[in-house]
């Protein structure tokens, strides 16, 4: 089996999901799959020829803003026509403007997952949301396999462009790092990238309307809507503004420890932070959409409004809610299962290649 996968910043994980996923894809790789990784050159000092068994490829480019357009052409040239893979699995639509030419002169299979509805995110600009749903239209037509991580994205799909989709969520096992200690410290917990879409404001409003502690973890320096949101809210004395954490030993004792998880994502699909919570039992409140409708299987407690979360925040936590998303994670969002979804849908292209020839 000959997999080249592209799109990401690259192994080891140092960046978001999909590097992630890559991560727990290439675990336990004994060297029966022959695996090539793409990773930019930018984001790593040391540039290792192997890591777990698959080989890494460097290319000079940042794999996200601007760069991420050619750094992702780049790699689906070298991997269809110079290592000539016999699957590409392409994460995010970036570089799809290349896969009729790939489709003309490469049998290779394609997979792709095309990452949510990226082109409704706020944080784009007109002419960006223009080109991703143009890139977005062109991976559907063009990939053999369509990936959504989301029973909602899936349906998007199917209804704008009469395309069936693969449902591969994420895995959250690898969050629990040791054993689980029942503890309730609390204080609530929010984490997440501090965009307008994640409800970030609607968030800390909604604490500062209750007595009860918030520790909130994400990226505030990086945007002026994050500088913002830290300089007013941190004022609160049951609000604390928390940088970037990194360590998954550091985040797993500050999720153990947690009353309960507040999710606010509504854009995307099944967002890797709310899957790695579920496995720690505890009860989540969730923004009030059919993406996390889905993930959560209805039986997440959701908020649409301040008043909405308020409410709940003032209400007595619920045992059910916190053992129904530990049942879903084990069932649902293990880097088994979705190892084994992935590899199946090789397996099916070499069946297809060997059609083909």
């Amino acid at each position: 089996m000959n997999v080249a996968i592209i799109g990401t910043v690259g192994v080891p994980a140092c960046y978001g999901g999909f590097e992630t996923l890559v991560e727990n894809l290439l675990d336990e790789n004994e060297g029966d799959k022959l695996i090539i990784v793409y990773c930019s050159s930018k984001n790593y000092t040391i540039k290792p020829e192997m890591y777990k068994n698959a080989y890494l490829h460097f290319i000079p480019l940042n794999a996200n803003g601007v760069q991420s357009i050619p750094y992702d052409l780049w790699s689906i040239f070298h991997a269809a026509f110079v290592k000539k893979s016999d699957n590409l699995l392409i994460l995010g639509v970036s570089g799809a403007l290349c896969l009729p030419l790939i489709r003309l002169f490469s049998k290779a299979n394609i997979v792709t997952n095309i990452d949510g509805l990226e082109w409704k995110r706020d944080k784009w600009n007109v002419w960006a949301k223009r080109f991703l749903k143009l890139s977005e239209k062109i991976a559907v037509k063009y990939s053999d396999v369509i990936v959504a991580d989301n029973k909602g994205i899936a349906d998007y799909v199917k209804q704008e462009y009469g395309v069936d989709s693969e449902v591969i969520a994420y895995g959250g096992d690898h969050a629990i790092v040791k054993d689980l200690i029942t503890s309730d410290d609390g204080y609530a917990l929010a984490l997440c990238r501090i965009e307008p879409e994640n409800n970030v404001e609607l968030i800390l409003e909604s604490f500062s309307k209750t007595n009860k502690s918030l520790k909130f973890i994400g990226n505030w320096n990086n945007s002026e809507f994050g500088c913002l949101m830290k300089s007013k809210y941190q004022q609160y004395s049951n609000i604390e503004i928390i940088d970037p954490i990194y360590e998954i030993e550091t985040l797993f004792d500050i999720r153990q420890k947690c009353s309960f998880y507040v999710h606010g994502h509504s854009a995307g699909g099944t967002n890797p932070s709310l899957v790695e919570m579920m496995h720690f039992g505890k009860p989540i409140f969730a923004y009030d959409c059919n993406y996390n409708r889905a993930s959560t299987e209805d039986r997440a407690q959701f908020f649409e409004s301040t008043d909405a979360l308020v409410k709940l925040i003032n209400s007595p936590v619920s045992v059910e809610n916190a053992s129904n998303m530990k049942e879903i994670a084990k069932r649902r969002y293990t880097w088994q299962i979705v190892k084994q979804q992935y590899f199946n849908l090789f397996s099916r292209g070499l069946d297809s290649l060997c059609i083909k020839e």
